[in-house]
């Protein structure tokens, strides 16, 4: 069945991608590691004194589904395009969510936080991009296309749904960097009324 394999796909993407993001090793020296993207994110969020989210449409709406959690760990963290949102300064970190990485208020987001000397972090499906050129770190969500992904996946879903994955798995990293269960999270949680 076409849908199964495309999921298989999307899994197989999302596991190496998290496996070639917190693994790298590095052939410079012998047995000596380097950060892989995932793990220089970590880093970022875990050292920031803001974290900012950054994504339009469905990619804004996975953005703010992470920042949530993020919030929800007790990190100072903003979605930018609200009208509370603070300004971006030096030494915080920006994460800016783009499939094609050309849109271009990612794009300008991307460029005006670098230029203030924030920490840019970009989960694109094209590493080449703009936002890829712009960006300090680059978490790559780059999928195999296909004719079937059309008629299963359209528009950016595969993306989308990967990207999602892929941050709440950053989330239980955190959570285990910080030493935090879910019943700390849910001190945090906001009370509908």
């Amino acid at each position: 069945m076409p849908e199964i394999d495309e999921l298989t796909q999307l899994l197989d993407a999302i596991k190496a991608t998290l496996q070639n993001g917190s693994n790298g090793s590095d052939s410079r020296s012998k047995g000596e590691k380097r950060e892989g993207p995932i793990e220089q994110m970590v880093n970022c969020i875990l050292t920031a004194p803001n974290i900012f989210v950054y994504g339009v449409g469905r990619s804004g709406l996975v953005g703010k589904a992470f920042a949530m959690r993020l919030v929800q760990m007790g990190f100072q963290t903003f979605f930018i395009g609200e009208t509370i949102t603070p300004i971006v300064k030096k030494g915080d970190v920006v994460i800016v969510i783009s499939n094609t990485g050309q849109t271009m208020s990612a794009v300008q987001t991307a460029n005006i936080s670098g230029r203030v000397g924030a920490k840019i972090v970009a989960v694109t499906g094209n590493s080449q991009s703009k936002l890829g050129h712009a960006a300090d770190i680059i978490i790559p969500i780059e999928l195999v296309r296909d004719r079937n992904r059309r008629e299963y996946a359209p528009l950016g879903t595969l993306f989308e749904d990967a990207t999602l994955i892929l941050l709440d798995s950053v989330v239980a990293v955190i959570m285990k960097r910080t030493g935090q269960s879910e019943k700390d999270m849910k001190q945090r949680h906001s009370i509908m009324v």
